[in-house]
Formats: structure tokens, sequence, C-alpha cells
């Protein structure tokens, strides 16, 4: 798979600017009222990290990295400076954070998810590039010990627990996650005389499916 499991300089990723987005095509009926419908089943985040550049070094960075993801060919995972946690992001991640799923007394294989609410509805993200270190699993509210009680494969967000939980058991999480993206041009065009006078350049970046 074209993905390389490292991570954008995160002091640049964090003063970067973007978010989520929706594909809706709507269709004007003749009596005045829409038909919509949308082709994607979920999000997808976007973002121009060239806000976040503050100074020459910070471009040779972004210019090291570039060349090392072969422009738009190898994706890598990016810290959303606005989405990161299973919680707000001034909060420290909980174990009791989402629901990634109900016991049946078998199944011990878990996806990190996250839900976001909005009056009677919601819409549950996948979670598949964890931080290493930080995903926090409870069983029926008691929090597991990762290594004899679960693991999670940082590369998918699978978690895996040592014992099944029983019929009707709630299993939660709390986690730290990037968001996979590519560079969404195989040009990285920085003019150093427009930079020094202020100007912020373009480094766009697209979410990917892994």
């Amino acid at each position: 798979m074209n993905f390389h499991e490292v991570l954008f300089p995160i002091d640049i990723a964090l003063n970067s600017e973007g978010g989520p987005s929706r594909k809706t095509e709507i269709y004007a009926l003749n009596s005045g009222y829409e038909e919509r419908n949308s082709p994607w089943a979920g999000s997808r985040r976007s973002f121009n990290a060239g806000y976040g550049v503050k100074s020459i070094r910070d471009i040779e960075n972004i210019i090291a990295f570039f060349e090392a993801r072969h422009g738009r060919l190898y994706g890598f995972r990016f810290r959303d400076p606005f989405d990161n946690k299973s919680c707000a992001i001034a909060d420290t991640p909980s174990p009791q954070d989402q629901l990634i799923g109900t016991g049946d007394g078998d199944e011990v294989g878990f996806t990190l998810l996250k839900t976001y609410n909005s009056g009677a509805h919601d819409y549950q993200r996948p979670i598949t590039k964890p931080v290493e270190g930080t995903v926090r699993i409870a069983v029926d509210g008691s929090e597991l010990t990762q290594g004899d009680d679960f693991t999670v494969d940082p590369t998918t967000g699978l978690v895996t627990l040592m014992a099944p939980p029983a019929s009707g058991v709630s299993v939660t999480a709390g986690f730290v996650f990037d968001v996979p993206v590519r560079f969404d041009s195989d040009d990285l065009r920085i003019n150093l005389a427009a930079f020094r006078a202020g100007d912020i350049p373009s480094i766009p970046l697209i979410e990917v499916l892994v």
C-alpha cells in the first residue's frame, strides 16, 4: 500500500487550516422541491499546511518531507489541529469516551470509532490511525491493561481483546489519532521573496482511505 507510517511535522500541522468536506448532489425539481443525495458514505478532510509554515527551517522540512513522499505518491499521518482526540480537544482521553462495540460472548475484534452527535442524528467515523500508546479501553466501565488485556494495531485502528466480552456488555475507548492524508499536488512551489514579505505558501493535503 502506498502509505508511509510517518507523521507530518506536528508544529506545522497544528497551525494549519482545514476541516471536513462532504459531497452532496442536489437536483432541483419543477415543483420547487429538491432531491439531495450523497455518493460519499462519510466526510473527507482537506487541509492547507501552508498556514503553519513560519520559518525558512519549516520550508526546508516541508521540502524534505515532500520529496521523501514522492509528491502525491505516498500517504502519511497528519495531526488535525481541530479534531485529534476521542474527547474535546482540550481534554484528556478517557477509556469511556467512545462506544466502539457491544459484546456478544464471542467477538474479540473491535474497530476504533468516533461518534459525532447533533440532535437526534449522529455520524460514526472509523479511526484507522490511532497514536501509539494513547489508546485506552474499558469493558463494562472497567479499564483494561494494554498488552495483558488487549492489543491495538496503530496502523489500522483494530483493537483485539484477549477475552470476548459477555453479551450486551459495552466496549468503550479513548485515544489520540491522526488523519491519513497525501499531498494534493505534485508541485511544491514556494517563492522565498514572497514568503519573506508575508505571503503564505499553498501546501494542500487531502484525506485518503487506507
